[in-house]
């Protein structure tokens, strides 16, 4: 039974998880979530991910939510993207690094600057996160100084999380010409074979 992750394009955690299936050569396919007209919130797909959110990866009987959880589980099943076995902590460092300290910010400030109406959006509070993001940006930036990766010496997991909403053309703050570093490390990235931008890879719950 070949697995499937449920998933829709804007979805930058959605993203990771799938982009790093596609990378890892993981046998997978993806079920469209329509986020936008509310079917995380239905009763069907809470009985799969009570928290109403994607991605969802479901395996024969094992069912996994969080990207960065479904991410261990590619490299744990293909043995692609989790580095040296010396690097195993500092790669699992970024991916909680950016689920708590960028991918959940740019992805909130994305949605407030994108999809909420003009008229709604709350300028404070995206000013505010702007500034929050800022210094994401520049710890990252810092990292990658003299390195082409952020843990270890190759690409793994690690990069694939804290890129996934790097990639978004969608306005949030993020100009990467600002960020040397960061600009040239997302160019290594998108040069490596088998690599997709989010709206090639996953369908888009929105018109373009």
């Amino acid at each position: 039974m070949t697995a499937k992750l449920y998933c829709f394009g804007e979805s930058g955690n959605a993203y990771k998880a799938a982009l790093t299936m596609e990378l890892a050569g993981f046998d997978y396919e993806q079920v469209f979530v329509d986020f936008f007209k509310g079917e995380a919130r239905t009763d069907a797909f809470k009985a799969i991910n009570r928290m109403g959110e994607v991605p969802v990866l479901v395996d024969g009987d094992l069912t996994l939510t969080q990207s960065g959880v479904i991410q261990q589980y590619v490299v744990d099943q293909t043995g692609k993207l989790g580095g040296a076995a010396a690097d195993k902590y500092e790669v699992l460092r970024w991916v909680l690094w950016d689920n708590h300290k960028l991918s959940s910010q740019a992805g909130m400030t994305r949605f407030l600057m994108h999809f909420l109406p003009e008229d709604k959006r709350p300028r404070d509070v995206i000013a505010f996160m702007q500034g929050r993001l800022k210094t994401a940006y520049a710890v990252l930036d810092a990292q990658l100084a003299g390195r082409d990766w952020v843990a270890g010496d190759s690409l793994t997991v690690a990069d694939l999380s804290c890129c996934g909403y790097l990639f978004y053309d969608e306005p949030f703050g993020f100009d990467r010409a600002e960020w040397p570093n960061i600009d040239a490390w997302l160019t290594r990235i998108s040069e490596t074979p088998g690599w997709k931008h989010p709206y090639d890879l996953m369908q888009r719950a929105l018109p373009a």
